[in-house]
């Protein structure tokens, strides 16, 4: 009797691969510790759904709950060989997904997961990270706001106050560029406080002291710049007029400007393999001390005064581009031309030239003078009006460079 042989065919694509990953980071495992569904859950485990589920995520490059049942149902054999248990359509059902979803909203049991995941991984790839970047964004939409939720009307950054948006703060590990921690927040919060929350999210993430947290200068708010100090990690980022005032910097510019401050020259190494110099400045140092968690800390500064040689070149640009438009704008005010109306006193052609200069931010490099010049013209007799004279008053605006000031 010849042996009859049943023979099942499905595709396998790279899905074995993302779940040996994914096992090998313990998704799976980690999220069943996490998060513990209602009792009537049958079928396998929200850790193995959710794998199943980002691998299809994953591979598919499409995250609708509505298409994984059909996509499992064509890979059962394959699933439950990836998965170690006996896999059904009905397992990636969208309701069964929602339901997952649902688990995943609490905020607790989520932070357990992914301090458990962050750690995981970072052994699993051998990494041994030092740098930290944190950032935040905004994200609008065409969103309905209520009281409690996250779309809320704040600063927009993508210049549309007229929609409501939520903030997200991501810090990653640099130069992986592997997200560590994730903060979202409603839109109407300002960016200083939540880079603390971060900070302590990636510290409870890979349990590790001594990083260098990189930001920008809503990172560099004194009460931030103390909870690293006093944790025992480091920071590096921009100071803004708000940490340090005009009168400070230009304290730190003038033996600059005296002569009395030699400079350290920056270089590095072009398309060509030559070094060349991009910027130059100096180290001083500040001591500071602040209040955390009811303790003073106190720690030194350091602080890198640095003249960026093309942000110089481009604002020195830029500032010419803004001369020269005020420029024509103020000689424009003496055309007279069809459909132009022309100023006729004084007062009025000093204030449109002062708009000018505000518009372009040059009010102190373009000196404005006001002439007045006076014409007499014979008037013809007309009807009971006699023949004579009349002076006209015509005033002119003239425009010149500030050499000095420049």
């Amino acid at each position: 009797m010849a042996e009859e042989i049943s023979v099942t065919t499905e595709r396998v694509d790279d899905i074995p691969l993302l779940i040996a990953w994914m096992d090998r980071m313990g998704m799976a495992e980690l999220t069943d510790e996490c998060f513990t569904p209602h009792g009537n859950w049958q079928g396998i485990s929200p850790g193995q759904t959710l794998t199943g589920w980002l691998a299809h995520i994953l591979s598919e490059a499409d995250h609708r709950l509505n298409r994984v049942q059909d996509w499992a149902g064509k890979r059962t054999e394959m699933l439950s060989g990836c998965l170690g248990v006996e896999v059904r359509d009905l397992d990636f059902s969208d309701d069964r997904l929602a339901t997952v979803l649902d688990l995943l909203s609490d905020d607790e049991s989520w932070a357990s997961l992914e301090a458990s995941l962050n750690r995981r991984t970072i052994r699993v790839y051998d990494l041994t990270p030092d740098r930290v970047r944190i950032d935040s964004t905004t994200a609008s939409g065409y969103w309905k706001v209520s009281e409690d939720g996250l779309f809320q009307f704040g600063h927009s950054k993508d210049h549309r106050p007229d929609l409501p948006q939520l903030k997200v703060v991501l810090a990653t590990l640099d130069p992986l560029g592997m997200p560590v921690a994730t903060q979202v927040v409603s839109g109407d919060k300002a960016d200083d406080p939540l880079y603390i929350p971060a900070i302590d999210q990636v510290r409870e993430g890979i349990d590790r002291r001594g990083l260098l947290y990189i930001g920008d200068c809503k990172m560099m708010a004194l009460e931030t710049r103390a909870h690293l100090q006093a944790g025992g990690d480091y920071y590096l980022g921009l100071f803004s007029l708000t940490q340090v005032s005009q009168e400070t910097l230009e304290n730190y510019l003038k033996p600059i400007w005296d002569g009395e401050q030699p400079l350290t020259s920056v270089e590095r190494r072009d398309a060509n393999g030559e070094l060349e110099k991009i910027a130059e400045g100096y180290e001083c140092q500040e001591t500071m001390a602040a209040t955390v968690n009811g303790q003073e800390v106190t720690w030194v500064e350091r602080r890198l005064i640095v003249r960026s040689l093309a942000h110089a070149k481009a604002a020195e640009a830029a500032l010419l581009l803004r001369l020269e438009k005020a420029q024509r704008g103020i000689e424009a005010l003496n055309e007279r031309k069809q459909g132009k109306k022309h100023i006729t006193d004084e007062q009025t052609l000093r204030q449109a030239a002062a708009a000018i200069l505000k518009q372009y931010q040059v009010e102190d490099w373009l000196d404005v003078q006001v002439a007045e010049q006076v014409q007499e013209r014979q008037v013809r007799k007309y009807g009971d009006r006699p023949a004579g004279s009349r002076l006209e008053r015509q005033f002119f605006v003239s425009v010149r460079r500030n050499d000095l000031a420049l």
